[in-house]
Parts: structure tokens; C-alpha cells; sequence
């Protein structure tokens, strides 16, 4: 991606970031697990409009994900992987992100090797509705931007939806997901994103959001 693009978008996302950030953390949806204050804080790094609609309004209330999410946990929007956003955080959702700035990726990898804890999910064939044109910046890439950390992790990502690990990973559900050793922090991989696009927060494709992020909170 080109600097320019890259910082138009992050700029939108940092803009409308405050403005979202100022709501309650509830969106509808079952009873939430104790006060904001309670629950821990979950970072949150997307290109799928979980937390806006495409057009990055904040009359929407979020999608049924984010919904769920918020039940759980404290959910912080950031708009890259760098040191200063994971700075003093431990747990970490990157949902089909898009491509990160080299010195950002070298950073997020010495933030999980000292011991903070990610779940990712790098789709290689997403199927994500999008009404804008192919080639916005503000649509999904229709394939995750792999620029060099899953090899890094020791796992290459093969289509349509296979993860292959070369390294220190446990291989799960027939590919589907990898589970990660790295330093002493801890990368789950799933080669999907599509199973959040639901239509409710309680859609049984978010059980195994939740059940992914417990396990790296307790791991």
C-alpha cells in the first residue's frame, strides 16, 4: 500500500475512533460480564467494517460482532500494530488487517515474544460483501496481506482456507487454525474471517471468536 493511501485511512479510522470511543461500550445483546471497568481490554485492528459501516458512519452501532465482543471485553480500535498502540496491552484481535508498515510489524513480533497474546485472522479468499469498488482503500482485500510475518512465525498460508507450519504451531481443524509458541507470548492464526459476517451476537460463529480469545487469556 502507498504511504499516502495508508495515511488517509488510518486517518479516517483515528477520527472516527474518538468519536466511537466516547459511547458505551454496550451495543444491545445479552447481558454484558460486569462494568467496562471489569472487563479486560481487547485491542482491536480491522479493515471489515466491524466497528462502522463502509461509509464509517457512527449511526450504525457496530456490527453483531463487535456486539458480542463487548460483552466480553473492553474493545479498543487501533489503526496499526506499532509499539505505542500495544504498548502496556496483552491481548490483541487482528481481523483481516490490512498490510502494516515493516518497522510495525517488527514491532507487533516483539510485543508477542514478550508475552502479549493475538489472535489473527488472515482470510486468503475473503468473501466479505462490499459495496465499494475493487481497488478502494476503504474495502476489504479480498486476500490477507501476508508481507512476511506468518513466515516469520514459521507458517505459510495456502488457498483456499489451509494453514501449513514450518515452526513451533500445533495445526487444528484441518488446517484451518494454527497455534502459536512464540518467545513467551502466544499467536493464534485462522485462515478465515468470513464466519463474523453474521447477522445476530449470538450466531454460533462468534463461539469460536470467544472461545480463541479465552483460550489466549488463560494460555
Amino acid at each position: 500500500m502507498k504511504p499516502g493511501a495508508l495515511l488517509a485511512g488510518l486517518s479516517i479510522l483515528a477520527i472516527a475512533g474518538l468519536a466511537w470511543l466516547g459511547r458505551p461500550y454496550s451495543s444491545g445483546g445479552a447481558p454484558e460480564r460486569g462494568s467496562s471497568a471489569e472487563r479486560r481490554t481487547l485491542l482491536l485492528l480491522t479493515s471489515l467494517p466491524l466497528v462502522f459501516g463502509e461509509s464509517f458512519g457512527l449511526d450504525n452501532g457496530g456490527s453483531p460482532a463487535l456486539t458480542r465482543l463487548e460483552q466480553r471485553y473492553r474493545v479498543l480500535p487501533i489503526g496499526v500494530a506499532d509499539a505505542a498502540s500495544l504498548d502496556g496491552q496483552k491481548l490483541l484481535l487482528m481481523a483481516h488487517p490490512r498490510a502494516q508498515p515493516a518497522e510495525a510489524l517488527v514491532q507487533l513480533d516483539q510485543w508477542v515474544r514478550g508475552g502479549g497474546r493475538v489472535l489473527l485472522l488472515a482470510d486468503p479468499k475473503l468473501d466479505w460483501p462490499s459495496e465499494r469498488p475493487l481497488g478502494d482503500r476503504l474495502r476489504p482485500s479480498p486476500m490477507f496481506p501476508d508481507t512476511g510475518l506468518l513466515g516469520h512465525w514459521g507458517l505459510r498460508l495456502s488457498p483456499p482456507r489451509t494453514l501449513i507450519s514450518n515452526g513451533d504451531c500445533r495445526i487444528a481443524d484441518q488446517g484451518l487454525i494454527a497455534r502459536c509458541r512464540i518467545g513467551r507470548g502466544r499467536a493464534t492464526v485462522i485462515a478465515d474471517a468470513d464466519f463474523l459476517n453474521v447477522e445476530a451476537p449470538d450466531s454460533p460463529g462468534l463461539d469460536l471468536l470467544l472461545s480463541e480469545l479465552d483460550g489466549l487469556g488463560t494460555r
